[in-house]
């Protein structure tokens, strides 16, 4: 498994854009691929879920939604995802009222190259394990956590250990004179 200080390898996954519901809507495809390489210089809160269309996951993606603007301001991109394909994941906005009109990013990892890049794979159910990582505008993963399938996530936690990063990396408390960190 990846951990803090490791930085993310070439990825791609199919992205589904914030606020679809469709996979074309104003002229515009829902689909989007993301790689390493997009949002350049901001921060990434990658999650993963274990399947679409469950009864846990859907409060855990609402408890993300409802803090999106504050992960915005802190120059994160939120991004949850599994190894459902991103037409499930516009079906389940759909179906799901308090996923209608999604604000933050989806991802669909359908190859599972990302949930295996990053060691998250449920061994016995094949599925992403409720992963969480908070990796930052270089690439660098600065946070890791990783529950079973049946235990959920506290949104606000992961705000508040983003903040605690952030905090740190602007903190020149633990440099020496002369740049040297401590």
């Amino acid at each position: 498994m990846k951990t803090v200080g490791d930085k993310l390898d070439h990825f791609k996954v199919v992205g589904v854009k914030p606020g679809f519901n469709h996979h074309e809507e104003h002229g515009q495809s829902a689909f989007e691929d993301i790689t390493e390489k997009s949002f350049p210089g901001k921060w990434k809160i990658i999650y993963f879920y274990p399947k679409d269309f469950t009864f846990v996951c859907p409060t855990e993606i609402v408890g993300f939604d409802k803090l999106n603007k504050e992960f915005l301001d802190r120059d994160a991109i939120l991004m949850g995802g599994s190894t459902d394909n991103e037409f499930s994941k516009l079906g389940w906005r759909r179906e799901h009222k308090d996923l209608d009109k999604l604000g933050h990013w989806s991802f669909a990892d359908v190859t599972g190259s990302l949930i295996d890049q990053l060691g998250v794979r449920d061994k016995q159910a094949g599925v992403a394990l409720r992963a969480t990582f908070i990796v930052d505008a270089d690439n660098v993963i600065q946070h890791v956590s990783v529950n079973n399938l049946n235990v959920g996530r506290n949104p606000d936690e992961i705000l508040r250990i983003l903040d605690a990063l952030q905090t740190e990396a602007l903190c020149p408390c633990k440099r020496q004179p002369g740049g040297e960190t401590l």
